[in-house]
């Protein structure tokens, strides 16, 4: 992956993705990161409608962090419709919740959740939780060839 490839943060919690963006600084992880708010955000960023109709749709993100507990759209249903759109289907998606539910871990995997990670309380932990992540993903992860549609 290249360093210019964003990192889509989809995370209602202000204090979340503040601790999701400083621990992915503190891993080193260059990758810049765009925040979307709640499910339509996050969907309008990927399919470049809304306030995001200016950007290119064919620039894809390296990897999603998707939250489960969304306002306006579930992170389910977000995943469900990335899962459904030829353009994106490949795109690596990482649950990143606090939710240990099974039911949750469950109805991620059916709509092909790359990883289910549930957020580490400890910050330490969730740093080298982050530097993990972004070792593998963005590093190691070879992803699905472009597909021009």
């Amino acid at each position: 992956m290249s360093a210019e490839q964003v990192i889509l943060l989809v995370e209602d919690n202000d204090a979340d993705a503040e601790l999701t963006s400083y621990a992915f600084t503190e891993a080193r992880i260059g990758n810049p990161i765009v925040r979307a708010r709640n499910g339509i955000e996050a969907l309008e960023y990927l399919f470049a409608t809304g306030r995001y109709a200016a950007r290119d749709p064919m620039d894809i993100p390296a990897v999603v962090l998707l939250d489960l507990n969304l306002p306006k759209l579930s992170g389910i249903d977000v995943l469900r419709a990335i899962r459904n759109d030829a353009r994106i289907r490949h795109l690596p998606v990482i649950v990143l919740t606090s939710s240990n539910d099974d039911r949750d871990r469950l109805a991620a995997y059916d709509q092909f959740a790359n990883s289910y990670v549930q957020k580490p309380v400890d910050y330490d932990q969730f740093v080298g939780a982050s530097h993990q992540l972004g070792l593998y993903w963005l590093v190691l992860n070879r992803p699905a060839p472009r597909r021009d549609a």
